[in-house]
């Protein structure tokens, strides 16, 4: 029970989290991934050396501690949070592996003298309340998606129906269940998560889906990343025929119903759940702009469905930006401008925006976006990696 002396107590540590959180949780991946091996397969490694799932931990833990008092006031973390464990199917029986190792890393890296008995049972009771809030909260994502028609719990095997080349960086998979019953429909910007077996090591990640909810296949678009364990073997080693552990869609980066016109900006490999959200906007007849980033026209995937789609759709635009200006056509060439998303922006600007891309190009897209006057609260992006701050 988190009593009153427990919540002064973690508020007291905000301090401490603000000057040294990542080192904090950096000595706590590196006892948890060392000692519980069974764990490994819920995390990047890659996140790990560049230090983003740290930065990641250290900030939910500091917003936590912050409001502890007021967990309402930490608005979409939790959804965040329980949406990517649902995609890579962590349990509750895991919890207290991350409590003992949270708990052993407070009192090892802040030492006995501020991390006395007291604090250290203050944060007991605070890490399990929050153990309890997300375990309940996914434990009813789980049996919803149980329940839904097509659904499952837990993996579920699909066999790759075929596989497509999208651009020189970009291959499609699109995935039918083996068992030949129906799929789950998902909303526009969700993702899957994978299990998967590489070099002998069971790996798990999660791919947006890139094509519209049809009820009977799913299909990611995986962009191959330099040294990039998982990317590199779906793009090798995975052919049509083979089979692959899915578990059911998740993610709170949703297309909301509305009426505004909706303007969707991606960079990269940031287009895929754009996609799903482009058709429904055709099919809802809604206002809409689409303008993609890429490098250049050989790494642009999906042209050519984007251009058939606008031409189809009534009150849709497209605008294409290269960084390189070379054998494809674009409508701009170079980097995201002030004067490039002012032209392109629908006036007025009372639009709802959603982006995804690189962390750095979705800053710029925020601070412009707010610069143009696009209120706050209508602006919504995805991190494909662990979230972090845009400002």
């Amino acid at each position: 029970m988190l009593s009153e002396q427990h919540r002064d107590l973690v508020k007291a540590t905000v301090p401490l989290l603000e000057a040294g959180g990542e080192a904090l949780t950096r000595h706590f991946y590196g006892i948890m991934l060392d000692e519980y091996p069974q764990v490994r397969p819920l995390f990047n490694q890659a996140h790990q050396a560049s230090g983003a799932q740290p930065r990641a931990l250290a900030n939910g833990i500091l917003q936590y501690a912050r409001h502890i008092d007021h967990l309402e006031a930490l608005g979409p973390l939790v959804g965040q949070v329980v949406n990517k464990h649902v995609s890579l199917q962590v349990l509750p029986e895991q919890y207290p592996i991350v409590g003992t190792c949270l708990l052993r890393a407070i009192r090892e890296v802040l030492g006995a003298e501020v991390a006395t008995d007291a604090v250290i049972a203050a944060w007991t009771a605070a890490y399990q309340q929050l153990a309890d809030l997300l375990i309940g909260a996914e434990g009813d994502a789980y049996a919803a998606a149980a329940a839904a028609p097509g659904g499952w719990r837990g993996a579920r095997s699909f066999q790759v129906s075929h596989k497509v080349t999208e651009s020189d960086e970009i291959v499609s998979l699109y995935l039918q269940p083996a068992d030949g019953g129906p799929v789950m429909g998902f909303q526009p910007g969700q993702y899957i998560g994978l299990k998967l077996t590489v070099d002998g090591q069971e790996v798990r990640r999660n791919y947006s889906l890139s094509a519209p909810s049809n009820g009977a296949t799913y299909r990611i678009s995986v962009k191959r990343e330099p040294g990039g364990v998982v990317s590199n073997f779906l793009h090798d080693s995975v052919a049509t025929g083979a089979t692959l552990e899915l578990f059911p869609p998740a993610g709170d980066f949703i297309l909301r119903p509305g009426a505004r016109p909706l303007v969707l900006i991606s960079g990269g490999v940031g287009i895929t759940p754009t996609l799903p959200m482009l058709h429904a906007a055709h099919e809802q007849g809604r206002p809409v702009t689409f303008l993609h980033f890429a490098r250049s026209g050989r790494v642009h995937a999906f042209r050519d469905w984007v251009d058939d789609l606008v031409v189809r759709h009534a009150q849709a635009r497209r605008f294409y930006c290269y960084e390189e200006n070379g054998a494809a056509q674009a409508d701009a060439y170079g980097r995201l401008s002030p004067e490039l998303l002012e032209r392109w922006l629908p006036a007025p600007r009372d639009v709802d925006a959603y982006f995804v891309g690189p962390p750095s190009f979705m800053g710029h897209v925020k601070r412009l976006l707010g610069n143009l006057d696009v209120p706050a609260g209508q602006m919504h992006w995805e991190f494909f990696g662990p979230a972090a701050a845009l400002d």
